[in-house]
This record gives structure tokens, C-alpha cells and sequence, in this order.
């Protein structure tokens, strides 16, 4: 007799944990649709990051990227975590958020493991080939880009132009988000 009320008890848990995994995968489902889709496209040839939703960019960053001995890894990869004020570890040193920190105040982790999207310490370095292989922004531009982007986004980095990225990175692509953003901030 006890173990059918066990087998019972275990029923009724197993239906109710089922039913509580279909309500938060319908739940997710429905955040993710209703967020629109995001992709952050990187030209390594013009250092240039573009975040684009629902087809349209929003917004153009200036980056430093990888040196010709530590390039860039081309392909499509998504971030994988976020971090405010990270730690830096490296060469047998550790780092603590701060002015001196090489990664600035903010870390965009990829699923290319150890490289990510980062601010600096060495602002000048924006607009170079500079970097160990990550995309590097100045801190101000990388704090605005945390808040802009997601744990999941695709992050593409392409090594030359294609038609695609002469629409997103060409002069009148550029100057027409530089212009919106001018109209928001008024």
C-alpha cells in the first residue's frame, strides 16, 4: 500500500515539473520574440563595430583590433557573458577594476574562448590594430554598447569588405546613423 502512494506522490511531481518546464520555455520564447533581433557586426579592415536590430543599424563604434601578430578571429561567435568592472588576468598578473585595468570597465565574453569585446586603458589605441585579438572600444563607448546588447547575441567579425559591409560601414551608412543619432539627442 505504500508504495502505491509513493508512485503517486512521484506522478504528481513529475506532472507538475513538467508543466513548470513548458511555462518557462513558453515564457522565454516570448521574451525572445518580443526583444528585436540583434546582431553586432565587426569590420576588422575598417576597425569598425556596428549594432544592428531588426535589420537597421543603430549604432557605429570606432575599435581597435587585433595586432598583425595576435589578428582577430574571423567567423560568427555569441556572447557568452557580460561583466561590469571585470578583473583582468594575464601574464602571471591580476588586475583589479580600475584606470590601470587593460579591459577598461566593461567585458563582453565570446564562444571563441578568450577572446571578447572590451573597453581600454589605452585609448589611443581605437582606430589600430592593436589589440591581443579582441575588439577593444573606448570606455564611455563600451559602457553604452553593455546596455545595448545581450547574453546570446550574434557577434559577426568579417576581415574584408563585402557589399554587405560597404552598406553598413560606407560613408552615407555612417553619416545617416550619426544624423539619427543627432535628431534623438536634441
Amino acid at each position: 500500500m505504500m508504495m502505491r502512494a509513493e508512485d503517486h506522490l512521484m506522478r504528481k511531481l513529475a506532472s507538475l515539473t513538467g508543466a513548470m518546464l513548458l511555462a518557462a520555455t513558453e515564457a522565454l520564447a516570448a521574451e525572445n520574440q518580443s526583444r528585436p533581433a540583434r546582431r553586432i557586426v565587426v569590420s576588422l579592415a575598417d576597425r569598425k563595430l556596428a549594432v544592428i536590430e531588426a535589420g537597421r543599424v543603430v549604432k557605429v563604434f570606432s575599435t581597435a583590433v587585433g595586432a598583425p601578430s595576435s589578428p582577430s578571429p574571423i567567423g560568427s561567435y555569441e556572447i557568452v557573458n557580460r561583466l561590469a568592472e571585470p578583473t583582468w588576468y594575464g601574464h602571471g598578473k591580476v588586475v583589479p577594476p580600475g584606470k590601470a585595468n587593460p579591459i577598461g570597465t566593461r567585458w563582453m565574453g565570446l564562444s571563441k574562448h578568450g577572446y571578447g569585446i572590451h573597453g581600454t586603458n589605452v585609448p589611443s589605441s581605437i582606430g589600430h590594430n592593436a589589440s591581443h585579438g579582441c575588439i577593444r572600444l573606448r570606455n564611455r563607448d563600451v559602457e553604452e554598447l553593455f546596455n545595448m546588447v545581450a547574453v546570446g547575441d550574434v557577434v559577426e567579425l568579417y576581415a574584408e569588405r563585402t557589399p554587405e559591409m560597404d552598406d553598413i560601414f560606407g560613408e552615407a551608412a555612417v553619416a545617416e546613423v550619426r544624423e539619427a543619432a543627432a535628431a534623438v539627442d536634441r
